[in-house]
């Protein structure tokens, strides 16, 4: 199937399970790298075919999620800026939000706060 991608395609490998973006063969391989960037790996040409629109959505927001890892820590929630009052804003919804234990809302107030910080306070 290699034969029919094109360079920067996006195609699933069923070994390794996961959506690649297509770079050519070397060999007797596909070569994939992941979206987003990373380390190539090979594949069998004959197994990888195009990744499906969920495929190819799932990986991007799999890489924009990484991006996000390397900029914020998102093992601890964010600190607002003392004085902001649009952060204490987003604070505060998120202290209800926990309160009222709904772990969805907290997760959109930090979120929120998360861009808010990138956006309006210089961050790391």
């Amino acid at each position: 199937m290699a034969g029919h991608m094109r360079s920067g395609g996006l195609v699933y490998d069923p070994v390794a399970r996961r959506v690649g973006e297509y770079r050519g063969t070397e060999g007797p391989y596909a070569m994939l790298r992941p979206v987003g960037g990373g380390r190539e790996w090979q594949a069998d040409p004959a197994r990888v075919r195009p990744a499906t629109p969920a495929e190819r959505l799932s990986a991007g927001v799999r890489a924009a999620n990484d991006r996000a890892g390397a900029a914020y820590d998102l093992s601890r929630p964010p600190v607002p800026v003392s004085g902001c009052g649009e952060c204490a804003e987003l604070a505060e919804s998120r202290t209800a939000a926990r309160l009222r234990c709904d772990w969805s809302a907290e997760t959109d107030a930090n979120v929120l706060l998360r861009r808010h910080l990138g956006a309006a306070h210089v961050v790391g």
